[in-house]
């Protein structure tokens, strides 16, 4: 009886500490990173396409995408 107990309690204890969520102890980094271009652009106009482009390669350069995912994003271009 102990013994299943102590299984459900572990099980709980695990369950509650891998499902927690934490706010971002920064976003300094992630704003140098991917930047602020992104806020307001539709990609409606040239200007909002360059906005999007600037993103892209900000996140390809920190390799947070893969190199394939990279280089589809400049298909046709």
């Amino acid at each position: 009886m102990q013994r299943a107990m102590l299984a459900v309690i572990l099980t709980y204890a695990s369950i509650g500490a891998a499902c927690g969520t934490t706010a971002p102890a920064n976003v300094d980094g992630l704003r140098r990173v991917v930047g602020t271009d992104l806020i307001g652009a539709r990609g409606a106009t040239p200007d909002d396409q360059r906005k999007i482009d600037r993103t892209a390669v900000g996140i390809c350069a920190a390799a947070i995408w893969t190199k394939a995912e990279c280089e589809r994003h400049g298909e046709g271009r």
